[in-house]
């Protein structure tokens, strides 16, 4: 960790984004939340649901926005995936 990190991280200054990065799809997308905000009982489940195969957040960043949107739209309470991920995030830094 870079002294910049360490001290950032001291002073609760981590960006959303870097939280996303180093926190895993499962912690983020646990069950609770899953069971809280969509109609699947877990995030394996609601990628199944669309047919997706993702195991990463880069297999996720590399899928059509447009489609995985509409997906999120439809079987969760958001209105699209940034805001689905933001959620998570900011739920998960509640923990």
């Amino acid at each position: 960790m870079s002294f910049d990190d360490l001290l950032k991280e001291l002073q609760g200054q981590k960006s959303v984004e870097e939280e996303q990065k180093e926190a895993s799809l499962e912690a983020l997308f646990n069950d609770v939340f899953m069971n809280e905000h969509t109609r699947c009982e877990s995030f394996g489940e609601f990628l199944a649901k669309g047919n997706f195969q993702v195991s990463t957040r880069e297999d996720i960043d590399n899928l059509p926005e447009e489609l995985f949107d509409r997906h999120v739209a439809r079987e969760t309470d958001f209105p699209n995936w940034t805001s689905m991920l933001n959620t998570a995030t900011s739920a998960h830094r509640g923990n």
